[in-house]
């Protein structure tokens, strides 16, 4: 199997993990009265955390066969799977606006593959990446500040998820980074990146698990899988 077709099927398979975990961040969200960012005394959110490090060890394996470019969009396919998946889990019917937006997704993840180009990638500076970790945690700052500002508990989620979109998306980028990297020589020589990742990550399932409060699964998730990639 070539490195690339790897990449795929590990990219496609954690998509079907996060999917799963999404599914379970809302079912504790609607369910919960407790914490809206950290549920912890919630087995089944333990559950989702699981299922979200499945889908993050995926991609991480996937990252290190194939080209970020072509890995991060195919995560947009959470949201597909994620809508029959909750139809037969948990008996979650998905309409007809839902279906179209998947389809919508899916088109859009195919025109975002069609726009990557086959560029000599290169690796990030120190001073690009304190620069990009700089912007992205002041980017989700804000994002945060804004969702608090929101009435509506739709719109508020959607720039939680936004937010959380934004954290899973750079911490992509430093994973890639971190990966191409590595070397077993000196594994720790890249632990302030590594450090600027987990920041990233426990951020974003955060911040998603709070979008998920008094809005469902379809628009939060949708968001996060959309700003994501892009």
């Amino acid at each position: 199997m070539s490195p690339l077709l790897l990449s795929v099927l590990l990219a496609l398979v954690s998509a079907v993990a996060y999917a799963a975990a999404a599914i379970v961040q809302e079912r504790v969200a609607a369910s919960a009265a407790g914490p809206r960012y950290a549920p912890l005394r919630s087995p089944a959110w333990w559950g989702s955390v699981l299922l979200n490090g499945v889908g993050a060890t995926l991609h991480v394996a996937a990252l290190a066969y194939g080209p970020l470019s072509l890995v991060q969009p195919l995560g947009a396919l959470t949201i597909v799977f994620a809508l029959p998946m909750a139809a037969l889990f948990v008996g979650r019917k998905a309409g007809s606006r839902a279906w179209r937006g998947a389809v919508m997704a899916t088109v859009g993840l195919a025109g975002l593959l069609s726009l990557t180009s086959g560029a000599e990638a290169r690796s990030l500076a120190d001073g690009d990446r304190w620069l990009l970790a700089g912007c992205t945690f002041g980017l989700v700052a804000l994002l945060f500040a804004a969702a608090h500002l929101v009435g509506r508990s739709v719109l508020r989620s959607v720039v939680l998820a936004a937010a959380a979109g934004v954290a899973f998306g750079i911490a992509s980028v430093f994973t890639k980074s971190v990966a191409e990297e590595w070397t077993p020589g000196a594994p720790l020589a890249q632990w302030p990146a590594l450090l600027v990742l987990s920041a990233l990550a426990v951020t974003g399932l955060l911040l998603s698990q709070a979008s998920y409060r008094g809005a469902g699964l379809a628009a939060p998730l949708a968001t996060v899988t959309v700003v994501n990639p892009v």
